[in-house]
């Protein structure tokens, strides 16, 4: 696990820049570190730098930037390849120097080419440089579990694991994308392929870019709605069939995710996920698995004692940290300096506290990320199937209240709340993304109008045309691992693990794990109403039902407390019309009276303060990473 940047230029940045650059990702790579400059023809100049947390092959043969011994290949690497020593085994023609994955990527290019990528399994973003044709790729895993920005500039090229390198670069000017901002307000993070930033992006998962002297070129190596495709065609129709393929994968899977020369670990929420990673895990253990979880002192939110219940039954070696609000709300500050971007998902700061925990004793940690995206684990999942039943009756609603008269009397808008949601999901390019409108109207109206020639992204994902599933909640999971899966929760867990140097590995997010979910049936995930069916079904095998079984609690951090009590006189001075209108980012009079009005009575319109605290907890989130990143333009 570390962190990678450089460049393509003819701006003639020094080592000592890149070097700089490099550093600010110090917590992503302390054990290690590699800058390199080598020159290219027609005054280009290529910079390639990395951070190491050194996992495999501790010594200094894992030290990158890495060549090939014929010098042609030089990579820079994040991430693990977990098939790396089948890889290893079928190219046995290279000289392989060292124990570490990293080598087996040279090998692997020089042997296959860029299709490459198609051989490894695992969780990466690679830059990789040939000097035959000098080339540089930038390559990104599968589902996105690795970040990677890029920053084009007329015809140069800069790159990093982080934002934070790229701000850093001589010459770089930070422009802030306007166009990404009503949609962030409503979903809480920015997708791939947009960032922040104007000219500077996300490469998206499963994507490869290349840059040859300012021509660029991108494509995908593996695109979830083709491979859904493909694998649907070969479904898995018996159901002990299903679950035992299933089940021999993640065993395969959490093995190869063991391997590793420091310590390892596994988060343990006492949720089905984690639980059954963590028992696969001890299953194949030599020794107690060691095991972390949070717990709260408010007994509804705690659900610390079901971790325990598992972790005892298990055997494994557990540890466990009760926390208050305090303990959270103390993190707040220290968000923007590890998420580089406006990211305001609050289970951030939960995900920090455990990763911490984590790493006092253990360099990785196994997590239990996916298991709801591909088994059908989310409650929304429940909603979109109730409606799809009701969709037509919407239509019908819908039509009836377009009727002359009856729109202009404004008959849809008095209609109970949930019909009204139903009668006006009419456009199918986002049917199963149910909400009110009220949410994107004021998430528009905050940001304004944009200058002239730019465009607001639209705040829904109006994508489902796309996705080859009549059945909306499958539907929606596709949407979800296009978007949620990489642009949120695993943005989140990166962050807030690497803020720590640690790594970590998610089993249910295997290459074979995820194309095979794609073939066992749906009815199989979603069975009389019980989500994550075949998932659940595993994991009794490992632990008993009574363990397992039970309504999920959750805990959310209170932020219309927080937003109306110790972050009200921040938030106050950042909904000024004096400080909006100086920062030039929202429209000054909406914002200011929006947020005003929410700290005033808790009302943002026509709903409660409680509703509308997300958005704007959104807003204070942005706010804060602008002070820490814009504060010179702000002045």
């Amino acid at each position: 696990m570390c962190g990678i940047c450089g460049f393509v230029s003819r701006r003639g940045i020094t080592a000592e820049e890149l070097g700089r650059m490099n550093d600010t990702m110090y917590h992503r790579g302390p054990n290690d570190s590699g800058v390199e400059i080598y020159p290219m023809s027609d005054g280009y100049q290529v910079g390639m730098a990395q951070r190491r947390l050194s996992i495999m092959d501790l010594s200094a043969l894992g030290h990158q930037p890495m060549s090939s011994p014929d010098q042609r290949i030089t990579v820079v690497f994040n991430g693990e390849i977990y098939n790396f020593q089948e890889l290893k085994e079928e190219l046995r023609e290279y000289p392989f120097q060292s124990s570490c994955d990293t080598e087996v990527i040279l090998a692997a290019y020089l042997k296959w080419g860029i299709s490459c990528v198609e051989h490894l399994n695992g969780m990466f973003a690679i830059a990789l440089y040939d000097r035959k044709d000098e080339t540089m790729y930038l390559i990104r895993d599968r589902i996105g579990k690795k970040p990677l920005y890029y920053w084009l500039s007329g015809q140069e090229l800069v790159f990093a694991s982080e934002l934070k390198p790229i701000i850093c670069c001589p010459g770089f000017e930070e422009q802030i994308d306007r166009r990404v901002l009503s949609r962030y307000l409503f979903q809480q993070y920015i997708n791939a392929p947009e960032s922040i930033y104007e000219n500077v992006y996300k490469l998206e998962p499963g994507a490869v870019l290349r840059f040859h002297k300012g021509e660029v070129e991108n494509w995908k190596y593996w695109d979830i709605r083709k491979v859904y495709a493909r694998e649907i065609q070969n479904p898995v129709k018996d159901y002990q069939e299903a679950k035992e393929g299933l089940k021999e994968l993640l065993r395969k899977a959490v093995s190869e995710r063991m391997i590793a020369d420091v310590p390892l670990g596994s988060f343990l929420s006492g949720g089905y996920d984690s639980s059954l990673i963590t028992a696969i895990a001890q299953e194949q253990a030599q020794e107690p698995v060691k095991t972390f979880s949070i717990g709260f002192h408010e007994e509804k939110y705690n659900e610390a004692g079901y971790a325990r219940a598992v972790a005892q039954y298990l055997g494994t070696k557990h540890t466990e940290m009760y926390i208050d609000e305090k303990d959270m709300f103390d993190l707040v500050e220290s968000i923007p300096k590890y998420y580089d971007e406006p990211f305001a998902d609050s289970s951030e700061i939960a995900t920090m506290m455990v990763s911490a925990l984590a790493r006092k004793d253990v360099t990785v940690a196994l997590s239990g990320d996916g298991g709801d995206e591909f088994f059908c684990g989310y409650n929304i999942y429940e909603r979109v199937a109730q409606a799809q039943k009701l969709d037509k009756l919407g239509g019908l609603v819908h039509g009836i209240c377009s009727l002359p008269g009856l729109k202009q009397a404004g008959l849809e808008n008095r209609l109970p709340f949930k019909v009204r949601i139903v009668a006006g999901n009419r456009n199918p390019e986002c049917k199963t993304q149910l909400g009110s409108d009220n949410y994107l109207v004021k998430a528009a109206n905050m940001v304004g109008t944009l200058p002239a020639g730019k465009e607001a992204l639209p705040i829904r994902y109006l994508v489902e045309s796309g996705y080859p599933a009549d059945n909306w909640q499958i539907r929606r999971m596709l949407v979800d691992m296009d978007t949620y899966l990489p642009g949120d929760i695993l943005c989140k867990v990166d962050r807030a693990s690497m803020k720590y140097s640690l790594e970590s590995r998610s089993p249910i997010l295997d290459q074979r794990v995820m194309e095979y979910s794609f073939r066992i049936p749906h009815e199989f995930k979603y069975a009389g109403g019980d989500k994550k069916h075949i998932l659940k079904d595993i994991a009794y095998d490992y632990i008993p039902k009574e363990l397992l079984d039970r309504p999920k609690v959750g805990f959310g951090v209170p932020l219309d407390k927080w937003l109306r009590g110790p972050l009200r006189e921040k938030l106050s001075d950042y909904c000024s019309v004096d400080y909006l209108r100086r920062q030039q980012v929202f429209d000054p009079a909406y914002t200011s009276e929006l947020v005003s009005g929410y700290l005033r009575t808790g009302d943002a319109g026509p709903a409660t303060g409680a509703n509308y605290s997300k958005i704007v907890w959104s807003f204070f989130v942005f706010q804060q990473w602008y002070e820490t990143y814009e504060r010179k333009n702000a002045e």
